[in-house]
């Protein structure tokens, strides 16, 4: 009885392991076919913007998600590899100031509108460079990006003057 009970000290615990070995290795595979189906990132609406000609008229609006702290600001669209239609990203800074994007880990073209605290458009970038990582300064300061799909702004006419309101 007693070499059952030693044998089994050391069987069981061998047999414990090769099944969390086992288990260890199924999980791995797994997660290696997950990543290679990896559609990036996705935006999340939360807001509304709409942009307004000099008259005050709106002329179009995006869902946006928003992104107002350093590290939501940091990432931006970065890895988002699709952008439905009509849908952004509006970045809100704690104060007017130069400010400079750029494209790097972006894959859309993207157009980018600097806006300043009255809610002026004061630049406009269209259909920028993805994965571009030369600095796309705002000119004038500003408070706000909004940041939509590459072309957004001549489909619906957007120029520098007119304003945002979300």
């Amino acid at each position: 009885m007693s070499n059952l009970l030693k044998l089994n000290k050391v069987v069981f615990p061998t047999i414990l392991l090769f099944f969390i070995v086992l288990i260890s290795c199924g999980e791995s595979k797994t997660s290696k076919s997950n990543s290679s189906t990896y559609n990036g990132r996705v935006v999340i609406p939360e807001q509304t913007v709409h942009f307004l000609d000099t008259d005050m008229e709106q002329i179009s609006s995006v869902e946006v998600q928003i992104s107002d702290d350093v590290m939501e600001r940091s990432q931006g669209l970065m890895d988002v590899r699709e952008l439905p239609e009509n849908h952004g990203m509006l970045f809100i800074f704690d104060k007017e100031e130069p400010l400079s994007f750029w494209m790097a880990n972006t894959p859309l073209p993207l157009d980018i509108m600097y806006v300043n605290a009255d809610s002026v458009i004061v630049s406009i970038y269209h259909s920028t460079t993805p994965f571009s990582e030369k600095g796309l300064p705002s000119g004038d300061p500003a408070k706000y990006v909004v940041e939509t799909n590459g072309g957004y702004a001549i489909t619906y006419g957007i120029e520098e003057g007119y304003r945002i309101r979300f």
